[in-house]
C-alpha cells in the first residue's frame, strides 16, 4: 500500500513519487491551502495540498487520526519554511491522490497533549499509545527484551516456558485464583514466580534455563507495582553467587550501553558494580535499596546520646532494637521551617513522632533542642557527620525500623527536592541478606523466598536463626531493585529444615511442596539464579515516575483496566459451571 515511511523521508526523496500510509496528526488551512502533518510509527511528514488540486474538496472533511494513504511528489522546503524540530522538517510531499481509508470520531484528547490525565490516557489507551512519547517507550521495550534474549542465547540459556495454571505456594503475596470446571471446589493459581518450575528444570538437566515470562500477585499496589508484571527469569547449575552476579553485570551493563547509550561504570572507581551489605545499607541509608547518586548517609549517634539530658534521644540510644541517627544535608541550612514541617508529616507515615534538627548558620548552630545537648555534644555531632556551615542536620531516634524508614525516605525525597545528585548511573549490589525476618508475633518469615539457601549448614541455622545470612543477592540502580536473586537450597535436607523454621508443618509442606521435596531426592545440582523486573528496569531507562508508562496496557492502582472494564461480573451459568457461589459482605446503609 505505501512505498515509504512518512518520518523516513528526507531530502534524497526529492523529486520522487511516493505512498505514504498514516493518521493525520494535524489539519491545518493556511490562505487556501490545507497542510496535512500526516504520522506513522516513524514519524511525521508535512502533505500540501493545493486550492487546484482535484482532492482538495475532499482534503477539507479530513480531521484528526482520519486514516489515509497519499500519492505525492517529495519537494525540498524553503530555508525560511524548515522545521529543525522535525526529522522531516527539510522536505514536504505536494499531495497528487488522497485516499481516505478510516475516519475517525472526534478525539477525547489531542495526540502529545501533554495535560491529559492518566485516566483519560487508560480509558483510551489506544489512542494513547499513539503519542509519540509512547511509541518510543514501547520500541525501548523491544530493545529491551531484543538484548536480553540474544545474551542469554550467546550464553547457551534455553528459553523454557513453564505453567500459568499452577498450585497456590506461598512466596510473599496472594495469589490470583482460577477455579477448576473439572475439579469442582478446587483451584488453579497464577504463578507469583516461575521458581519452583525453573528448580526442576535444574533437576532436569537443562543447567542453563531463561524465559520472558508474566507473573501475578494479588497485592497492595504502587507506582512500581502492577497485578501482572514481566520479568526475566534466569536460572544456572553449577555456578556459585559471584559467578551468576558476574554474568548478571555483565548483561546489565552491556543492556545500558546498547539500547540508550548509558556506561553504568563511568561513574565507578574500577571496572565492576560495587557491592555492599544488607546491615551496611539499612544502617547507613535505611533502606535495602539505596541510591547511590545521594551523597548523604545515616550516622548513628547511640553512644553519644546515652547521657544526654534529652528523653528524646537518651531513651531510644539506650533502648535494644532502638536507635538514633543523624542525617546531614549538605546546604540544607536554607531548607525553610515551613519544608521542615512538611518533612516532619512526610516521615509520620513511617511511624516517626518528630523530626528534630541543628541548622549550622553563619553566625553558628540554631535548633530548639540545643539547650538539652550543650555545646560538647554538638560539637561532636557536628565533628561526626562532618557538617559544615550552611547544611542541616536532622535526627531520628525510635525503634530501629522507624528511624530507617523514615530517615530512609526522607533522604531520598530531600534529594529529589534539592536535585542533590552526584551522578546520573548508580549501580549497586546488595548481599548477605538475613536469611529470616522476625514477625511481631515472633514468627518467622523468609526475607526473599522460602527456597533460598543460607549461608550456614543446616545444624548451625538452627541455632542462628534471627543472625543467620542467606545466599541471596539484588541488584540496585538509583535506588530502585531491578533484580533479585539467590543460590538455591539443593538438598531436601536443608529444605526441610528451613520450612519447619517458617511454621510449616511436615503435612503441610508435602501438601504445598511435595513434588519439589521428592525431586530434591534424585541428584539435584547446585544451583542458584536471578529475575529482573522488566516493567521497572524499562521504567528507570526511559526516566519514567510509573511502570503503568512503559506497559502497553496497564492496570490502575486499583488492579482495574479501565479500557475493558475489567474486573467484571460473570453470568450466573458460568458460575453455576464453576460451582462458585457469590456471598459478598453486606454493605453498611
Amino acid at each position: 500500500m505505501r512505498t515509504h515511511y512518512c518520518g523516513k523521508l528526507n531530502k534524497e526523496n526529492i523529486s520522487q513519487i511516493v505512498k505514504i500510509c498514516g493518521w493525520t496528526n494535524r489539519r491545518r488551512d493556511h490562505g487556501g491551502v490545507i497542510f496535512l502533518d500526516m504520522r506513522d510509527k516513524h514519524g511525521v511528514v508535512q502533505v500540501v495540498i493545493n486550492p487546484n488540486n482535484k482532492y482538495f474538496t475532499l482534503a477539507e472533511t479530513i480531521r484528526n487520526e482520519f486514516v489515509l494513504r497519499i500519492t505525492g511528489e517529495v519537494i525540498a522546503r524553503e530555508n525560511d519554511l524548515i522545521n529543525p524540530k522535525l526529522a522531516t522538517g527539510g522536505i514536504e510531499i505536494i499531495a497528487n491522490q488522497i485516499e481516505i481509508l478510516n475516519t475517525s470520531k472526534p478525539v477525547p484528547f489531542q495526540i502529545d497533549a501533554v495535560d491529559t490525565s492518566e485516566e483519560v490516557r487508560l480509558k483510551y489507551r489506544f489512542l494513547d499509545l499513539r503519542t509519540n512519547v509512547m511509541q518510543q517507550r514501547m520500541r525501548l521495550r523491544s530493545k529491551v527484551t531484543h538484548y536480553m534474549r540474544e545474551f542469554m542465547d550467546n550464553h547457551d540459556f534455553l528459553d523454557i516456558e513453564t505453567p500459568f495454571l499452577t498450585k497456590a505456594t506461598p512466596e510473599g503475596a496472594r495469589d490470583y485464583l482460577v477455579p477448576s470446571r473439572t475439579y469442582p471446589g478446587e483451584f488453579f493459581a497464577l504463578p507469583q514466580s516461575p521458581q519452583l518450575f525453573k528448580q526442576l528444570l535444574m533437576m532436569s538437566g537443562f543447567e542453563r534455563y531463561y524465559q520472558i515470562v508474566k507473573c501475578f500477585r494479588d497485592e497492595d499496589l504502587r507506582a512500581d507495582r502492577q497485578p501482572e508484571f514481566t520479568q526475566l527469569d534466569v536460572e544456572t547449575s553449577f555456578m556459585n553467587e559471584n559467578e551468576i552476579m558476574n554474568m548478571m553485570e555483565e548483561m546489565t551493563h552491556g543492556l545500558f550501553k546498547s539500547v540508550i547509550n548509558v556506561d553504568l561504570l563511568k561513574n565507578i572507581n574500577g571496572d565492576k558494580f560495587p557491592t555492599i551489605t544488607y546491615a551496611d545499607a539499612m544502617n547507613k541509608y535505611g533502606v535495602d535499596c539505596p541510591d547511590m547518586r545521594i551523597p548523604m548517609q545515616m550516622v548513628c549517634m547511640n553512644e553519644l546520646m546515652k547521657d544526654v539530658d534529652f528523653n528524646v534521644f537518651s531513651i531510644p540510644a539506650n533502648a535494644e532494637e532502638s536507635r538514633v541517627a543523624a542525617l546531614k544535608v549538605p546546604g540544607g541550612a536554607t531548607i525553610s521551617r515551613k519544608n521542615i514541617d512538611k518533612y516532619t508529616k512526610y516521615i509520620s507515615v513511617y511511624g516517626a513522632k518528630g523530626l528534630a534538627y541543628i541548622k549550622l548558620n553563619k553566625d553558628g548552630p540554631a535548633s530548639p533542642i540545643l539547650k538539652f545537648l550543650g555545646d560538647d555534644v554538638t560539637n561532636k555531632i557536628i565533628k561526626m557527620t562532618n557538617a559544615q556551615t550552611g547544611d542541616i542536620i536532622f535526627f531520628g531516634a525510635d525503634k530501629i525500623k522507624i528511624v530507617n524508614e523514615s530517615l530512609g525516605n526522607l533522604r531520598e525525597q530531600i534529594a529529589k527536592d534539592l536535585d542533590i545528585y552526584t551522578n546520573d548511573w548508580a549501580p549497586i549490589w546488595v548481599v548477605d541478606f538475613p536469611m529470616f525476618n522476625t514477625n511481631d508475633d515472633g514468627s518467622l518469615s523468609a526475607i526473599h523466598h522460602p527456597f533460598t539457601a543460607p549461608s550456614v549448614d543446616a545444624t548451625t541455622l538452627k541455632s542462628t536463626t534471627n543472625t543467620a545470612l542467606s545466599r541471596a543477592y539484588d541488584l540496585v540502580i538509583n535506588g530502585n531493585e531491578v533484580g533479585g536473586g539467590s543460590i538455591r537450597i539443593h538438598k531436601v535436607e536443608m529444605q526441610q529444615t528451613v520450612l519447619k523454621l517458617l511454621g510449616i508443618s511436615n503435612k503441610e509442606a508435602q501438601d504445598k511442596f511435595g513434588f519439589l521435596l521428592n525431586a530434591l531426592e534424585y541428584g539435584c545440582p547446585p544451583h542458584g539464579g536471578m529475575a529482573f523486573g522488566l516493567d521497572r528496569l524499562v521504567m528507570i531507562m526511559t526516566h519514567c515516575d510509573s511502570i503503568r508508562d512503559v506497559i502497553a496496557f496497564p492496570k490502575t492502582q486499583t488492579a482495574a483496566c479501565l479500557l475493558t472494564n475489567a474486573p467484571a461480573s460473570v453470568p450466573n451459568k458460568i458460575l453455576r459451571e464453576l460451582s462458585i457461589e457469590i456471598n459478598l459482605p453486606e454493605k453498611n446503609s
